[in-house]
Parts: C-alpha cells; structure tokens; sequence
C-alpha cells in the first residue's frame, strides 16, 4: 500500500510532529474541541429524540385525551326585572360519563377506539402487607389504545364486562410486591373492601422520573385494572348521584346520607361519572378536526358548560421534536464551525512552518527529493495533527456527553455513526486545509531556499 518512498515521506513527517509536541497539541485544540462539540450535540441530540419518541410510545399513537374539570364554575346572570345578585345561577352539567362514550361511538365517524377510565385511590391488602395503589375501572380497548401487553394471563371476557365480576389485572410491581413467591394467577388480592381475583398480568412499563412529570403520568406498574361495570357497581358511580345534590353542592351544601349539611370545603363535588376519556382516531390528520367536533358534541350535551379538557399530548410532543431537531441543527452548525476553525487554525500553522523550515526544503530538493515528497511530507503532517486532534476529541466528547447525562439529568445516547461522522470529517478538514502548505512548500525554489537565513 505504501511504497519506500511514500513511508519515508511518512517517517520525516512523524519526527516533525514529535519534535514539536506542544505546538501540534496547541495546533489541534479547534479540532480537538470540535469533534468532542459534534459528538456531545449529537449525543444530547439524539438522547432528547429518544426521549421524546418513548412519551409518544406512553400517551399512545393518534389519541385524543379528554379529561374532567372538577373545579369548573359558571354562573349565569339574569340582567331583567330580576337581575341582581339573588338572580345568580349555577349551570348544570351531568359531567363526563358513559353517555357521552357512547354518543361519541355512534355520531362522530374515524374513530378506532375509545377507552373510558374511572380512578380510584386504594389499598392493596394481601397476607399482612398493606400498600396504597391505584384501582382503574377499564374496558378492554384500554391496553390497545395504552400499549400495554400482557405478561401472563388473560384479557376480560364478556361475562366479566357484563356482570361486573370481581376480577382484575395487575401491574408488574404489584405482582413483585404481593406475589414474588408465586404465581399471582387465580389467586385474590384485597382492593379496598373487595376481594379480587387476579386473571391476568401486565408487562413491566418502565417510565422516567421525568417522563411522569412531563406528561402528567402516574406509576402503571402499581395500578389495579377492573372491569367498567365492576368499578361502577362495586366501588363507585357518581352518575348515580341527584341532580339536586349536585346543585345543592355547588350552592354551598352537600346532601350526606339523605341529611343537608353545610359544605365547609371550598373545593368542588367531583360530579363526572368518568374520570379520564382516551379517543383513539385513524389518522393523525384526523387528531385537529376530531377534537373541535368533540368539544362541540360534549359541549352541547353537557348544557353548554365546558366542564371538560381535551388535549392531544401526540401534537404537543411532535412540536416539541420539530423544536428540538432545530435546535440540533444549530448545535451541530456551531460545531461544525468549531472544526472549520481547527482546519484554519493548522493551515495557519502549516504555513509558518513552511517559512520555518525552508532551509530543510531546500535541502530535501537538493539531495534529490521530488516535490511531491514536499507535497506528501507536509500532509501527512497536517493528517496527523488533525488525525490525532480527532481521536482526542472523540474520548472527549463521550466523557463529555456521560457527565452530561450523570450530572445534567438528561439522556444522551452515544451512536457508533457520530463518532465516525466526527471523525471523519476531522481527518477530511486536516487534509484539505493540509493542501495549500503543502502545494506552498513544494514550489520553493531549492537554491533560494538553501541562501535562506
């Protein structure tokens, strides 16, 4: 591959390099500095795509969540003959409920699944061990729409969906927690004041700190999933509630037991029959338009009082990643600028050694040398400089993206391509910013050079 000629090229330029160490380490800082600025971007880069493409994965492909408004208040004020502050009066709303789910079903077209959700604080109980959990009435189109898979077990029949049967699902910390030394299937496990009987068991979801924040999550590893209509008829149904009570409640008195008492809380009486209503439409073209039509449905349906949120997490995490692959790009251009700096930098350098070393030109002409042994010395020279900058900057740049990681709390993940890419382009820039020393000190004429003091 190299000839006698080339290696010995190779050799003078080696001897170069070592018998100034400090001025070629000083010479590839921009280099050193810009591949370890490249691959800790990238690294930041693609540890904030991942992150984001695992919250899609948790809030699911194409849904649309609609969620209650507890504390939603509106009065209505009659500004007639008997307006004043007596004539104040509350709208009343029936609150999100199974209705609506199936109104939704029936009127509003592209929709692939739906999923209701009651939720229920509770305590797990279990051979003397007692843990708080959360108790989530469900329909089996919950764990397509979640992405959840089963581990062991199986799914809810219809007779369980039906006749309320007391049964459940339960998450992978509660079978590590209640059944570490068994097999959890069959077996009855106390929710609140019901016994239930596990039939089946989730696959571990392993979610980040920062993810629960983010989108507002909860730990599903510790959650307890019935059936609907055993939620309903079993725990709680506040469908079942009066209307009375409900506006009797708003007005400052709750009714407890059949007995009017005075509300001493300020918070409102959670009236809405479900507690979180997931829409799972075809298209993700289809996300905007569904969600006015569903706002504009359940508005009409709920008496014209917006007691009801729809977000559609989906959009809101793709914007997030069209902001962050700016925000990438303009790292990486920066970086790249770091290089091209360093390639400046070691032309700057490889041409004062050129004025520096005439003399030692000359001689090589006179001795017989080509200019291309001139050409080849000076590039390999500026090859190595940039070669090495580069391996510096790679072993660099992954401590730098590790103490980015370990100390920042934000994911990095280094990728064999970037370090190649980095490096690559590290050796391109050494070789093409090498070329005009090089071509410089290969037009000294050798007699002028040998008079050179």
């Amino acid at each position: 591959m190299f000839g006698p000629r080339l290696l010995s090229n190779f050799y003078s330029a080696l001897e170069a390099v070592m018998a100034n160490r400090l001025r070629s380490l000083l010479t590839a800082l921009g280099i050193i500095f810009g591949v370890a600025a490249v691959i800790a971007m990238m690294a930041i880069g693609n540890g904030a795509q991942q992150e984001i493409l695992e919250q899609i994965k948790l809030v699911g492909v194409n849904n649309i969540i609609i969620e209650p408004v507890v504390e939603q208040v509106e009065e209505e004020v009659q500004d007639g003959p008997g307006g004043g502050p007596g004539a104040e009066k509350n709208k009343f709303s029936p609150g999100l409920r199974m209705l609506d789910v199936e109104a939704i079903q029936e009127v509003i077209p592209g929709i692939q699944r739906i999923s209701p959700e009651v939720i229920m604080d509770t305590h797990i109980v279990k051979s003397g061990v007692r843990r708080s959990a959360k108790l989530v009435g469900v329909t089996p189109e919950y764990f397509k729409v979640t992405n959840f898979k089963l581990r062991e077990g199986g799914m809810f029949t219809e007779n369980n969906l039906l006749n309320g049967d007391p049964v459940c699902i339960i998450g992978r910390g509660v079978q590590t927690k209640f059944f570490s030394k068994e097999n959890a299937i069959g077996k009855r496990i106390k929710c609140g004041n019901q016994w239930m009987r596990v039939i089946g068991i989730l696959e571990e979801r392993i979610v980040s700190d920062k993810s629960l924040a983010k989108l507002g999550i909860r730990d599903f590893n510790m959650d307890v999933y019935i059936p609907m209509q055993t939620m309903l008829v079993r725990y709680k149904n506040r469908d079942m509630v009066t209307s009375g009570s409900l506006v009797s409640g708003r007005q400052g008195v709750v009714i407890i037991n059949g007995e009017v008492q005075q509300n001493t809380s300020n918070k409102q009486t959670n009236y809405h029959q479900i507690d979180k209503l997931v829409v799972q439409v075809e298209e993700s073209s289809m996300l905007n338009p569904t969600a006015e039509v569903l706002s504009r449905l359940l508005e009409r349906k709920h008496y014209n009082v917006i007691d009801f949120e729809i977000t559609i997490p989906e959009l809101l995490l793709k914007q997030q990643q069209r902001t962050q692959n700016i925000f990438n790009i303009v790292l990486g251009a920066i970086a790249g600028i770091s290089l091209l700096v360093g390639g400046i930098g070691i032309m700057n350098i490889m041409l004062a050694s050129v004025m520096e070393r005439i003399k030692e030109i000359g001689l090589r002409l006179a001795l017989g040398a080509q200019k291309t042994d001139i050409v080849h010395q000076f590039l390999f020279e500026a090859m190595m400089i940039s070669v090495t900058g580069g391996i510096i900057g790679v072993i660099l740049g992954i401590i730098l993206a590790s103490l980015v990681s370990q100390f920042g709390d934000f994911p990095t993940i280094i990728t064999i391509p970037s370090i190649l890419v980095s490096f690559s382009v590290a050796a391109t820039v050494g070789l093409i910013f090498g070329i005009a020393p090089a071509k410089r000190a290969a037009s000294q004429d050798p007699i002028t050079s040998l008079r050179h003091e």
